[in-house]
């Protein structure tokens, strides 16, 4: 009996000190969470400086180029191909024959319009001479005269149902894609889709730029042009159109329409830079780094710093230069401004600097 009490309290003692143990671990942890928590309490972010200076008033716009011209060319009426004249990647130009239909029928039906034609044609010569003579009426010679009307008619639409068996690419340019082959057999309605054609010898680059920036814009202007593909080369654009109105974003779509090289360099689709040089060359404006902004430049948000706080402002932008804002109003020379950090700020955080 004395042996089980004393087994009995050196268990409840060692259940004691596991106890004490826990509990000690407990409050230390507790505290080094608090420390943690109170350090973090202050958002890391990073800085810069608002200040006045030269700025130049150039600025680039981006897009991809687009042909003038590109047609997917679809057959008119319904035929059986028996000749395919062109292939992928061949330089086309306007009224060259690309395909054959077959045309046996067609030709048979020209050669009986031709034949009706010319018995109506002798019909009505012969029926005005005899009208001369009193030998026929002036109701004869009419229905004579409407009928070889009605075969000319005839023979002109065989004739185009003729022309039709040659299929003529309707402008000049590269086949970009052949969607038929000797044997495929064309419908008119739906109609089949034949020849995808494009014409890269010009070429538009499609940008968009602010109001401000528009401002300075005018049809005809000269633009400087680059691709990322050929960065030494530089083209020639004009500036062909001008939106009247700006898009969801505020900016306004500009059309710059660049001559090709000889060798056709430029493609349909790369990527273009358009260089619009200002005359003049700078000014001194007040600016703040692009990503000051919280969420975009149009948003008109930015976040100072004032004693370790950090203050959502309101400010109006102005134009943008590359990875710079003008800034209008809201601001002043040697604010502070947040520049990375701001989608973990709300207006009154605690910010801690980091370089």
């Amino acid at each position: 009996m004395k042996k089980n009490i004393i087994t009995t309290l050196v268990i409840l003692g060692a259940l004691a000190v596991i106890v004490f143990t826990l509990m000690k671990n407990k409050k230390e942890n507790k505290a080094k969470t608090d420390i943690v928590a109170e350090k973090n309490a202050a958002v890391s972010v990073k800085i810069a400086t608002v200040k006045t200076e030269d700025v130049s008033l150039d600025f680039v716009s981006n897009g991809n180029f687009e042909p003038t011209q590109e047609l997917t060319f679809s057959a008119e009426k319904s035929g059986k191909v028996i000749r395919v004249l062109a292939k992928e990647g061949d330089v086309v130009r306007e009224g060259q024959v690309l395909a054959i239909v077959r045309g046996d029928v067609i030709n048979v039906n020209a050669q009986t319009a031709e034949a009706a034609y010319q018995t109506a044609q002798t019909d009505y010569t012969r029926f005005e001479n005899a009208y001369k003579t009193g030998g026929v009426t002036k109701q004869q010679l009419d229905q004579s005269r409407l009928a070889m009307i009605n075969a000319q008619s005839n023979l002109k639409q065989a004739k185009i149902n003729v022309g039709d068996t040659e299929i003529k690419s309707p402008i000049s340019g590269v086949i970009n894609k052949k969607m038929i082959e000797v044997g495929s057999i064309l419908a008119g309605m739906p109609p089949t889709n034949m020849f995808e054609i494009v014409n890269i010898s010009k070429l538009k680059l499609k940008v968009s730029v602010n109001e401000n920036q528009v401002a300075g814009l005018k049809l005809g202007n000269i633009i400087k042009v680059t691709s990322n593909v050929y960065p030494d080369k530089v083209f020639n654009g004009k500036i062909t159109f001008i939106a009247p109105k700006a898009d969801a974003t505020l900016n306004f779509l500009i059309e710059i329409e660049i001559t090709n090289n000889a060798s056709n360099d430029l493609k349909a689709g790369m990527y273009g830079t358009a260089l619009f040089a200002s005359t003049q060359q700078k000014q001194n404006l007040m600016i703040v780094p692009r990503n000051a902004f919280v969420g975009s430049v149009s948003s008109n948000q930015v976040f100072v710093i004032e004693n370790g706080i950090a203050k959502l402002k309101t400010v109006t932008a102005g134009r943008i230069f590359g990875d710079k804002v003008e800034i209008l109003n809201g601001l002043s020379n040697g604010e502070t401004v947040i520049v990375t950090g701001q989608i973990n700020l709300q207006d009154g955080s605690k910010v801690e600097v980091i370089k």
